[in-house]
């Protein structure tokens, strides 16, 4: 039979006490603890996450922080595709919203290593937004330098968390003087023999450059957050880069990817994460997926005189949010369902929206 060891307590002054061995406190996991009676000032060992903890009279904190980090994937809206024009052109596949990622053993866009985590205090409002997709582009444009500017509203919106931005996918480009756009991921290259480039992916790095326009009638796909875009060869369009997995909510998903390039004859397949298709024989590309940040695929070619098609939008940002259970979000503003993942840590999936939100 063990013997009953006993600790002396020495008071001193005001409520100063000690002890003459090592404090051990109650160890729960993290089920034991959240099946207990508990009151404010409450504190144990959860043997589960390693930590102390306290009990606030709403719910249990880690002790000895100055806030807790938030693991994050936030993901931009795509580009729109290029357009096509009657009896001259098809357009080039729109570059995927830009990808940010601190999940812990995943990539960010570009090629990039996971980011630092998010550090948030409970109690403390941070701006959020979901990038909305562009509208779609318009067709029968010339050209001119004011419609090169105009161009630029039809990439993507932004996404962010704070100060944490994700940038909106470069739009794909058309005829003469409409490059492929910057962005996140740049837009695809047109079918233009006079100004052949695509999008440069715009720093931070948060995706890849369009293909460039390399071959008579080749379209080139837009870039995608973890691969490159495809450059077309002749009457085919290029395929949409493709984008990044995370399983950041415990089961795989995969965002941001570029949209294909317009054909002639055969279009670009849209890249993995949303990226829509390039069209081919004369019909509008396939728009990018909404909540994956996929670039808008090209309308193609048109041969008899008409208006030609309109180049499809991309799709609309997303943000995943990861923290632990001990803490509980809100929000305003916004589309956002929060989920227990069972581990020790939820997730807030936010799909739309402008606003705010908080812990605690």
């Amino acid at each position: 039979m063990s013997t009953l060891e006993t600790n002396s307590i020495g008071k001193y002054s005001g409520n100063n006490v000690s002890i003459d061995d090592a404090l051990n406190l109650k160890s729960y996991t993290t089920a034991q603890r959240d099946a207990l009676t508990s009151v404010a000032g409450d504190t144990i060992y959860n043997s589960d996450d390693n930590k102390v903890q306290y009990y606030n009279g709403t719910s249990w904190q880690d002790t000895g922080q100055a806030g807790f980090d938030v693991e994050y994937v936030i993901v931009a809206a795509g580009g729109t595709g290029g357009q096509s024009q009657p009896n001259s052109a098809s357009g080039g596949g729109g570059g995927a919203g830009g990808y940010r990622s601190s999940v812990s053993g995943e990539n960010t866009g570009g090629g990039g290593s996971a980011e630092t985590p998010f550090r948030a205090v409970t109690g403390t409002n941070y701006e959020v937004s979901i990038g909305a997709a562009g509208v779609e582009f318009p067709t029968g444009t010339t050209g001119s330098p004011d419609f090169v500017e105009a161009a630029k509203s039809y990439s993507g919106g932004p996404s962010y968390l704070h100060n944490i931005v994700s940038i909106g996918g470069g739009v794909g480009g058309i005829w003469t003087n409409i490059t492929g756009g910057d962005g996140g991921s740049g837009g695809g290259a047109g079918q233009n023999s006079s100004l052949p480039d695509g999008g440069v992916a715009l720093r931070p790095i948060q995706g890849f450059d369009g293909a460039d326009y390399v071959v008579s009638s080749g379209l080139s796909g837009g870039g995608g957050a973890g691969a490159a875009g495809g450059a077309g060869s002749t009457n085919t369009g290029g395929a949409g880069g493709n984008g990044l997995s995370t399983s950041i909510t415990g089961s795989s998903q995969t965002f941001a990817g570029g949209g294909g390039g317009a054909g002639d004859s055969t279009g670009g397949s849209g890249g993995t994460g949303g990226g829509g298709a390039g069209a081919s024989s004369n019909a509008k590309g396939t728009a990018g997926t909404a909540n994956t940040g996929g670039g808008g695929g090209g309308s193609s070619f048109v041969s008899t005189s008409g208006t030609g098609f309109n180049g499809p939008s991309g799709g609309s940002g997303r943000i995943i949010l990861l923290y632990p259970d001990t803490y509980t979000i809100s929000q305003t503003g916004l589309t956002l369902t929060e989920t227990d993942r069972g581990d020790g840590f939820k997730y807030a999936d936010i799909t739309q929206g402008t606003g705010t939100v908080s812990w605690s």
